[in-house]
């Protein structure tokens, strides 16, 4: 049975040690009209990346020579692209790890196609925010400076380079400026679960976004959720 196919090749680096298991995904994901490149090794996944024209990164945990974590972290560093971790156990350490490391997602192995291919589109959106993500002009809060038309953000007139999860993170919070957002607020409107999703992504999120626009500006209302500061 044939997958739905995207209207535009959509361009993935599946970075996988496991051979059956890196064949067996991007087979899965071709069928959905994604042009699927591999690599079975960090350090290779890093020189592939660096090469550029990918759309989403898709990178194991565990990993020979460089792991997962480290190369996303190493990618972070140059590139902003959407990145989707596959942790083997879905152990907190590595969520956490991978999520701190910049990753946007992750999911865990064994993986269904299903899912996969739902997180990535739900990343490839994010990437691309929509227009009514956006408002006319732009919004101030102190030094940090939102321009929604443009969707680029700048702190004391300097840019912000924020990665699209983060982006899409801070124009929820500008458009309900001093209202508190639960988590699951933020999980459906921002990551479009429409599920009880793991909680942590957001915590993750939200502290990388304050180490970029300030730690005072998203203030935590205990027992609650967020909220930014008018």
């Amino acid at each position: 049975m044939s997958g739905f196919r995207e209207e535009a090749p959509v361009r993935v680096l599946l970075v996988e040690d496991d051979e059956v298991i890196r064949k067996a995904v991007a087979m899965a994901l071709e069928r959905y009209g994604y042009r699927v490149s591999t690599a079975q090794d960090g350090l290779t996944g890093l020189e592939m990346s660096r090469e550029g024209g990918h759309d989403l990164l898709l990178l194991d945990v565990m990993l020979p020579g460089l792991d997962g974590i480290g190369l996303c972290r190493k990618v972070r560093e140059t590139s902003l692209a959407p990145i989707l971790m596959m942790s083997a156990r879905g152990d907190s350490l590595d969520v956490v790890s991978g999520l701190e490391a910049g990753a946007d997602d992750y999911v865990v192995k064994p993986v269904d196609t299903a899912v996969l291919v739902a997180r990535i589109r739900s990343l490839l959106r994010r990437a691309a925010p929509a227009p009514e993500s956006a408002g006319t002009g732009a919004l101030v809060f102190g030094d940090l400076s939102i321009d929604r038309d443009g969707l680029e953000v700048t702190r004391a007139g300097q840019p912000v380079a924020l990665a699209p999860t983060e982006l899409r993170l801070l124009l929820e919070f500008a458009a309900n400026p001093g209202i508190v957002l639960d988590r699951q607020t933020l999980l459906t409107n921002v990551w479009d679960y429409g599920w009880n999703g793991d909680s942590r992504v957001v915590d993750l999120c939200v502290q990388r976004l304050r180490k970029k626009i300030g730690a005072d500006r998203i203030e935590t209302v205990r027992g609650f959720g967020y909220k930014l500061r008018r």
